[in-house]
Parts: C-alpha cells; sequence; structure tokens
C-alpha cells in the first residue's frame, strides 16, 4: 500500500552560494530519498526554500550596499540553478518573504500565544548608541573568552565552536560601526519550552529507527533540561508580530524558519489547484522525514517537535536522518580562506552525476567524511567507468553490433545466469530495505556490488568469443546482462537520475526511468535499443592538482 511521505529539507540562508557541505548534508540525501519512494509509487512532496530572514542576510545586503530583498531574492534565483543542474527535483521550493508564509507563521505565533506556550518578559540586550538600535547577537563582536580569538560574533566563536550571547564577549563593539554596546531592557516573548521537556522525553522513547547520534544528542539535550527561549528579537526585517505595539520587532528567524516546512505544503497544495492537499502529509499515517545537518538536530528534534506539541492537531517528525560534516581535503570549510568546494563552480566544469555518486557513497550519515579531488577522480575513473559504464557500454554496444540493435532470444538460463538474475531481484530488494531505513551509503554500495557481480559474469562466459561458436549461448548470456542492466538503471536512479535516464533509453525504453516502478521487468526479446554512447567521463589525473591548488593547496 502506498504511503504519504513528506520530505522536508533545511532551508538555507539566502546570503551566499551552496557548496558541497550543504549538498551533501542535506538537498542530496533528501533528493534520493523522495526519488526513491516516487518509484515506489509513495505520494511525496519534497518542499523547502530559501530563508530570507535573520541578521546573516541583512549583514551581507549592508556589507554590498543593498537590500535584504535584494541579496535575498539574488541568491534564491542562484538556489535555483544549482539545484536543476544538480538535479535536485524539489516539489516546491519556496522562500520564507512570502505572504503565505508571514500567515501560517503568525497563526502558530497567536495559538502558541493563546494557549499560555508563549509570554513576555524584559531582558537587557546590547544597544548601539551610535546606530541607534538594538544589536542582534551577530551584529556585536569581540574576543572569545574561551579561545581568546579575535572577531567572535555574539552567537558564536566559530573558531573553537563556543555558543556565546553577547555579554560574554571581551572587548565586545558594534560590527558596524566599532562602538561599545550599554545594555537596555527590551520586552520580548518567549516560547515555554519547559512545559515541554517530559512530553518530548516521552515522544523520543520508542524511536529506534532514529540514527543513533541524532536520538543520543536529542535526549541528552532534554535529559540536561530545557530553558525557554526568546522567538522575538528587535530588527526591522523579517516576519512582523501579530500585535498591536511591536511594529519594531520580528519573529525570530529560527522560529519561523521551521514553520516553513508546513507553510510550504500549505502552498504547494495551493499551487497544484487542491488546497487542502497539504493535509494528507501532515496528518494520520503520513510520515515527515527532516534532512538537515547536525547542527540542526535540536531544532528539528526538540523545538519544532514542541511548537507542533503545542500548536495540535499536526504529526510530528517521523524521522531526523541528520548528517554529520562534509570536510574538504581533509580541512573544515571555510569561505574566508577559500576552502570550499562551491556546486556551481564544480558544475562549471564536470557533470553532476559522478559528484552525486562520490557524496552518496561518502556520505556523512553517521561520522563527518571527507571530499578530496583525489577520490573523486579514483571513484569516476575505477567505479564509474571502468565497472558500471564499462559494463553498460559493452553489453549494449556488442548487443548492437551483433544482433541486429535489438535484444537477443534467451535460450535456458544456466545457473550462473539463473545465479546472476537471482542477485538482481535480492539487490533491489536489498536497496529498497536501506533506502526506506535512510541507509543511503549501503545502498549505493549494493547497487555497485551487482555491478561488479555482472563484470565477472562476463568475463567467464565471454558472449564476444563464443558468439563465433555458439550464437545461441552468447545471446543468453547477454540477455542476462541486459536484464541485469535494467535491474541497476532502476536501483541507481535515484542517486544518479541522469545517467539512468540515458540508461533507460539507451534499453529502448520509453517514458521516464521513474515510470518503470520499483521492479525488475526482464527485458522483451527482439525490442529495438538505441544505439549506446559513453555513459561516464574518464578523468586525467592532471584534475587533482588543477582542482587543489585553485583551492591554494597545491604543492
Amino acid at each position: 500500500m502506498s504511503e504519504n511521505i513528506l520530505v522536508a529539507v533545511a532551508w538555507p540562508y539566502a546570503n551566499s552560494r551552496l557548496h558541497l557541505g550543504h549538498v551533501a548534508g542535506a538537498y542530496l540525501p533528501a533528493d534520493i530519498f523522495a526519488r526513491y519512494h516516487r518509484l515506489k509509487g509513495d505520494h511525496v512532496i519534497m518542499v523547502s526554500g530559501s530563508d530570507m530572514h535573520g541578521t546573516p542576510v541583512t549583514i551581507r545586503a549592508e556589507a554590498e550596499g543593498k537590500t535584504p530583498l535584494e541579496v535575498a531574492d539574488h541568491y534564491h534565483r542562484l538556489f535555483l540553478e544549482d539545484f536543476e543542474k544538480l538535479g535536485i527535483a524539489w516539489d516546491l521550493f519556496t522562500t520564507t518573504h512570502t505572504k503565505n508564509h508571514e500567515q501560517v507563521s503568525q497563526d502558530i505565533f497567536v495559538r502558541l500565544l493563546e494557549k499560555g506556550y508563549i509570554y513576555k518578559k524584559s531582558v537587557s540586550q546590547p544597544w548601539c548608541e551610535k546606530c541607534r538600535r538594538f544589536l542582534p547577537d551577530r551584529y556585536v563582536e569581540g574576543t572569545c573568552p574561551l579561545c581568546k580569538s579575535s572577531g567572535a560574533r555574539g552567537d558564536q566563536c566559530e573558531a573553537c565552536g563556543k555558543p556565546m550571547n553577547p555579554a560574554e564577549l571581551t572587548d565586545a563593539h558594534c560590527r558596524t560601526c566599532g562602538t561599545p554596546p550599554v545594555y537596555k531592557d527590551s520586552e520580548h516573548f518567549f516560547l515555554k519550552l519547559e512545559a515541554f521537556e517530559k512530553p518530548l522525553l516521552d515522544w523520543i522513547k520508542d524511536k529506534a529507527w532514529w540514527r543513533t547520534n541524532v536520538q543520543n544528542f536529542t535526549t541528552r539535550y532534554l535529559e540536561e533540561g530545557l530553558h525557554d527561549r526568546a522567538i522575538t528579537r528587535d530588527i526591522e526585517w523579517g516576519v512582523p508580530l501579530p500585535l498591536e505595539g511591536y511594529s519594531g520587532k520580528r519573529i525570530y528567524v529560527w522560529f519561523e524558519a521551521v514553520i516553513g516546512y508546513l507553510s510550504a505544503s500549505m502552498e504547494w497544495a495551493r499551487c497544484s489547484g487542491n488546497p487542502e492537499a497539504w493535509k494528507h502529509f501532515w496528518d494520520g499515517e503520513a510520515k515527515g522525514y527532516y534532512f538537515i545537518g547536525k547542527d540542526n538536530i535540536p531544532f528539528h528534534t526538540i523545538i519544532w517537535p514542541a511548537m507542533l506539541m503545542g500548536y495540535g492537531g499536526l504529526n510530528l517528525p517521523y524521522d531526523v536522518p541528520a548528517n554529520e560534516f562534509l570536510t574538504i581535503e581533509s580541512q573544515k570549510f571555510s569561505k574566508s580562506r577559500n576552502l570550499a568546494v562551491w556546486a556551481h563552480d564544480y558544475l562549471s566544469r564536470y557533470a553532476a552525476d559522478p559528484l552525486r555518486y562520490l557524496l552518496s557513497i561518502n556520505m556523512p550519515e553517521t561520522s563527518d567524511t571527507d571530499f578530496s579531488w583525489r577520490e573523486f577522480v579514483r571513484r569516476n575513473n575505477d567505479e564509474l567507468v571502468a565497472t558500471y559504464g564499462n559494463l553498460v557500454q559493452r553489453v549494449l554496444t556488442f548487443t548492437w553490433r551483433n544482433f541486429d540493435g535489438a535484444v537477443p532470444p534467451s535460450g535456458e538460463l544456466d545457473q550462473a545466469s539463473v545465479e546472476l538474475l537471482d542477485k538482481a531481484r535480492d539487490t533491489l530488494d536489498m536497496v529498497d530495505k536501506l533506502l526506506y531505513r535512510c541507509r543511503f551509503r549501503d545502498a549505493i554500495k549494493s547497487a555497485m556490488a551487482l555491478a561488479q557481480e555482472a563484470n565477472k559474469y562476463l568475463d567467464d562466459k565471454a558472449p564476444w568469443k563464443a558468439i563465433k561458436t555458439d550464437r545461441a549461448a552468447a545471446a543468453t548470456s547477454l540477455y542476462a546482462a541486459i536484464a541485469v542492466i535494467t535491474a541497476l538503471k532502476t536501483v541507481l536512479s535515484p542517486f544518479m537520475p541522469s545517467s539512468s535516464q540515458k540508461v533507460h533509453e539507451y534499453l529502448g525504453l520509453a517514458g521516464k526511468v521513474e515510470d518503470g516502478g520499483w521492479r525488475l521487468d526482464l527485458p522483451e526479446a527482439g525490442r529495438r535499443l538505441m544505439e549506446p554512447q559513453v555513459l561516464f567521463t574518464k578523468l586525467d589525473e592532471s584534475v587533482i592538482e588543477e582542482e587543489t591548488a585553485r583551492m591554494g593547496l597545491g604543492k
């Protein structure tokens, strides 16, 4: 029976381009998962959007002499370009700066306020006398009290990772004008998180299918005790409070951004012509999967569930398969040091599928993993070109040339051929089970193991030799190999959609690869094939030195 699957994906701040850490951390695994469920015949919506609010956007805008909306719109367009080239297929990628999102966010704010889960309290906030404004955390800079690094922000020290509040900084000053802040009282609204501590602990207890790191982190966070958090800030960019007398305040970005999953679902429903369709993904047996990086775990396993509990009537997350971090050449990504691989820069020189393959088979599911150009070239040449690409190329090219461009007839299958087809069916079942549990690395490894097995089978059968003495035997072995390729283009299509679509067409199949469903359809003898082309391009070893030098890491 089909399922209703919500694929909710982290919202990137619209203040810079996407790098491979973003892709590996949230967007690629979400796309693989959504494509898999669509192949299975499930009802899926995959939604996210550009987080246009918050200080990262206003800081970039001030630096460039633009409005926050100009900056956010610019990067939103670039996100869409990168996603299309990467093969990330959204049902909706919207923004937080829509009237729809504003209304949904305000509705949740009002409901929680009415139910007593939001209250007012005066707190001391940094104020810049020169700029004549309260300073959000990121507008205060100074020296970290722990590692003594200068340039630490009022929310975090990037050098050592310590969470911060502005009052802890030494030599604190306004990042705009350099004036030391003074502190003034300001009235703000707080989310009563303490009220949800026990309900959340009870809720998480039976989540045995969650990744261990996500469940352990969340449990530890809850057992240490929750503290109420401010959900408004003194800023003029963002979602206004739906109350009189608070024109200078906005809903804090961390509170309204997670509401985007719900508002995007509602926007998708209206765009689809059925305004009530979003409910199918937010109630009953529907399952919501939230794809994020590990730095966002508490917002999705504690704060958003607490908000949903308080609001009532909506499903809590079914799973939060948060990924760890991707490092680059064994070092942490750093924009300031140009130590990053930007998605658009990669895509200007290379195809998307080899990158999707590497990030899938090296996905940081349970620990940090590393991207290196040496590994990229090796995986591309030894696995995509020499294993999978070579299998497709030699089978279909030889068949095209020797069997009039059509699937050859199968005689009686011998034991080796039967075992190979059984392996193909087993692989479909195994990859199915692994993807259902969000185990992407193991799933793609299982698929590639089938390609290796098929190559070994061909080496043993050697149809290019057998055809000289036993054409029927050669035809049978090629038929079995084509059946395996049919299975491979299915199980690999969530990971590498572009190359899988090409194989689908080489096999003489009409429509899209996803139309075939998650099953092995044995090829029909006599079906016309399309003359195959090279599936993957071998890369020269010089790519390693060129790309590392581009990042300033060359010898």
